[in-house]
């Protein structure tokens, strides 16, 4: 049997896939596979995988016709795989070697529906520890424990895919597939919804994966429309957390991240296409307008100044025609 299935995505990355498959290499067991799923890459990126389907213990390698973005490939490796235990990496990241071993040895000791783990962010030659913000390691907890204050980061707030490890019975219970299509932002409605909706997880002070950030081909670096989709992510969010039973006391916690991103986004507006700029300021203003009013209120009451001066502007802006998420 297989006992963990890592999937791993890739697009246009031929600079980086020889170190994210090295990576994969040192990390080869047995019992353990590696599912390469390309996402129509247009690069030198499909031969790199080919060939590592040939020398890589484990690999397995499947081809997108048509891109689908990082979502909707990660479902298909999600799909393919036959693991007790599944986890993910981007095609542009890589592991420290013997990281695998010892994740699924961390899962089988607390035995809960997923973990999360720190990771190390690589930029250009600068490294830094990034902490899963939740203060008990170890423990296993009910996942909704770990969703609020609303007031501050918590587990739900660091939505890395890669950053843990999934049991299989999150497959079968519908809760470890993303939203299909989704450009950018996936993680955020997956990260929601586990947990909302498994009964089990624990943090672990275990470093492994080296995330690249600052690469050119990154959809973060690109200010294109498909930026936009966080905001169809972070609709999907709000209308699941209000079905929730405990919508009272989750909302407050969807509604602030929410305004937090949009800030993010009009902070930096600059970097995208004058057209994409527009869209975003129309479709943020929509959004603000969509959201429980009362619970928004106190959001922005709850922000900076300079922050909520600028949200409750937006808020006020007219209604373009023809705008949607």
């Amino acid at each position: 049997m297989v006992k963990l299935s890592v999937i791993v995505p890739f697009y246009n990355v031929q600079q980086y896939a020889p170190d994210t498959l090295r990576s994969l290499r040192a990390n080869a067991r047995e019992d353990f596979e590696f599912i390469l799923v390309d996402d129509c890459s247009r690069d030198e990126t499909p031969g790199i995988l080919a060939r590592a389907e040939r020398e890589l213990p484990g690999a397995v390698y499947v081809r997108h016709e048509k891109n689908g973005g990082l979502a909707t490939a990660r479902n298909t490796g999600i799909d393919r795989a036959r693991g007790e235990y599944l986890t993910f990496l981007d095609g542009d990241d890589w592991l420290a070697a013997g990281y695998y071993p010892k994740l699924v040895a961390a899962m089988e000791e607390l035995g809960c529906d997923f973990l999360r783990t720190d990771h190390v962010q690589c930029t250009a030659r600068a490294r830094a520890v990034h902490r899963v913000p939740h203060g008990r390691r170890g423990v296993v907890m009910n996942p909704r424990e770990a969703i609020l204050p609303s007031d501050r980061s918590t587990s739900v707030d660091y939505a890395y895919a890669w950053a843990g490890i999934y049991h299989r019975r999150l497959v079968d219970k519908g809760l470890l597939h993303f939203t299909d299509g989704l450009r950018t932002a996936e993680d955020r409605p997956w990260i929601w919804k586990l947990h909302r909706e498994a009964e089990s997880f624990a943090a672990v002070s275990l470093l492994g994966v080296f995330y690249r950030r600052g690469v050119a081909s990154s959809l973060t670096q690109i200010g294109d429309v498909r930026q936009l989709d966080f905001i169809r992510a972070f609709d999907q969010v709000i209308a699941e957390t209000a079905a929730d039973p405990e919508a009272d006391a989750l909302l407050p916690k969807a509604v602030r991240t929410y305004c937090a991103i949009i800030s993010h986004h009009l902070g930096s507006i600059e970097r995208f296409e004058p057209a994409v700029a527009k869209q975003l300021k129309s479709m943020s203003a929509a959004a603000l307008r969509r959201m429980p009013q009362g619970v928004l209120d106190d959001a922005l009451d709850s922000m900076d100044l300079q922050r909520a001066t600028k949200l409750r502007r937006l808020r006020r802006r007219p209604a373009a025609a023809g705008v949607a998420a």
